[in-house]
Order: structure tokens, then C-alpha cells, then sequence
């Protein structure tokens, strides 16, 4: 029997970004390069799409996303 091994990376992309500021969605995701530390978590430096670009003109844009990992 074999399992399905996913990555964090790979549960990102393609899921929706919400913030007070941003909706899109995420199309790519990486480690974060710079120590970014929460507690409990690892922080991911995820490329956003905004949902609304064509009218207003926006490009995609970096955020920092902070994912728990729970044992």
C-alpha cells in the first residue's frame, strides 16, 4: 500500500489568500529566506495573485504566512 507524501509547499499553492488588504490566490510558496519565527509554526513566503487585478491595474504580491505543525 503506498501513501500520498505531500509538502507544505505543495498544500499552498493554489489555495485562496484573505487578508483586510488582499484576496487571491497563492501560486507559489517557498521557505521564508529571512529567521521569521513564530512559535510552534514555520513561516512560508507565498506569491499572491489578487482575484480583482484586471480593473484595478494590481501585480502580484509577497506575503509571510505563519503554518503550526502539530505532532
Amino acid at each position: 500500500m503506498s501513501a500520498n507524501v505531500y509538502t507544505v509547499q505543495s498544500l499552498l499553492v493554489g489555495k485562496t489568500y484573505y487578508s483586510n488588504t488582499l484576496k487571491g490566490e497563492i501560486i507559489s510558496a517557498e521557505i521564508h529566506p529571512k529567521g521569521i519565527w513564530y512559535e510552534g509554526c514555520e513561516t512560508y513566503l507565498v506569491q499572491v495573485r489578487p482575484h480583482y487585478s484586471k480593473p484595478l491595474a494590481l501585480k502580484d504580491t509577497y506575503r509571510t504566512v505563519a503554518v503550526r505543525m502539530e505532532n
